[in-house]
């Protein structure tokens, strides 16, 4: 038998293109955005020439459109040069220590790894800095207390192994391999910094890349790149987010993925304090909503379909009674 579009959902369903697009300038997250970014031993000269045009490409992405604050981006490279230490053991430690006295529970912090990684199993995993390294479980252990979330991204060779090893709750961790036995130099950090620039990465066209869309970006061009040489794949993206340590490839059906559809690594600039404080309660109420817009639409997959559409018109006929009154108030 057909729905049966009462009033009320008629009138919800009428404001539905409006509210969304009121959600594209929610709030996804509250909070700061860091970041630790680092390109390891590079192996070569050919590797270091790459490495370091990468990074400072990514440096400057997360600087300027992706709105972090100079301050809140450490970087790690071969070389100590101008606004980077060198990658050693113990400046990842540091580094870390930092972000760890930094973030609070509101906020995200992205750590970003670039370079080779070592070992055929997890007991043996590392990622190559310059002098001795650290392995998947330390850099595991380094980061299962940080403060908010966590989008971990490990785009080196070897990397299947430290997938594992972050995953937890409120961590979303990416990997570039889905077996340890792909030690093969890898393309993901290319598409990583493509995935970003590129507005087809923005799936559901609300003008922000969300982690989910990145890797699912990523995981495409890997394959292209791949197809058009006619060559077998030799890494293959992974996505863990809900604290399983199993992960999902892109074309996998599984719990994976809820997390990062609702994590951004761009934030929006908090609703600031209007002077008057029924219109800034209401703004800020709204920017709530869109929040909880976003995560809807995020589980509709999971949800039956009446407790989806009885959420979501919930949701929009209060977004549109605040809209109504904005208007009336302007």
């Amino acid at each position: 038998m057909p729905a049966v579009i009462t009033p009320r959902r008629f009138l919800a369903f009428a404001v539905l293109q409006s509210c969304l697009l009121l959600a594209a300038s929610g709030m996804a997250r509250a909070g700061e955005r860091y970041a630790l970014v680092v390109t390891g031993a590079s192996g070569g000269p050919q590797y270091a020439e790459k490495y370091d045009e990468w990074r400072s490409s990514f440096v400057q992405l997360l600087q300027g459109p992706l709105g972090y604050a100079e301050a809140n981006v450490l970087v790690l490279a071969e070389e100590e040069l101008a606004g980077a230490q060198k990658a050693t053991r113990e400046n990842v430690r540091a580094a870390i220590a930092d972000l760890r006295k930094r973030a609070t529970k509101d906020d995200v912090v992205l750590v970003v790894l670039v370079g080779h990684g070592s070992g055929n199993d997890a007991d043996d995993a590392k990622f190559n800095l310059v002098g001795p390294d650290l392995s998947a479980s330390e850099w595991g252990e380094l980061l299962k207390a940080m403060p908010g979330r966590l989008v971990f991204i490990n785009g080196a060779s070897g990397s299947a192994p430290f997938l594992q090893e972050l995953s937890a709750r409120n961590h979303v961790v990416i990997t570039a391999n889905d077996s340890a036995a792909q030690t093969f130099e890898t393309v993901f950090p290319q598409f990583l910094l493509e995935a970003y620039r590129d507005n087809g990465a923005d799936l559901d066209k609300n003008d922000r890349v969300s982690v989910f869309e990145a890797f699912a970006f990523i995981s495409s061009r890997v394959r292209e790149y791949f197809e058009q040489r006619s060559q077998l794949a030799t890494e293959h993206g992974v996505l863990d987010d809900n604290g399983d340590g199993i992960g999902r490839l892109i074309d996998d059906e599984g719990a994976d993925g809820l997390l990062a559809r609702l994590t951004y690594l761009r934030a929006d600039a908090p609703i600031a304090d209007t002077g008057n404080p029924e219109r800034t309660a209401m703004l800020r109420r709204r920017a709530e909503l869109n929040t909880q817009l976003e995560e809807l639409r995020a589980r509709k997959h999971t949800m039956p379909l009446d407790d989806y559409e009885r959420t979501l018109e919930t949701l929009l006929l209060e977004l549109a009674r605040i809209d109504r009154a904005l208007r009336s108030k302007s």
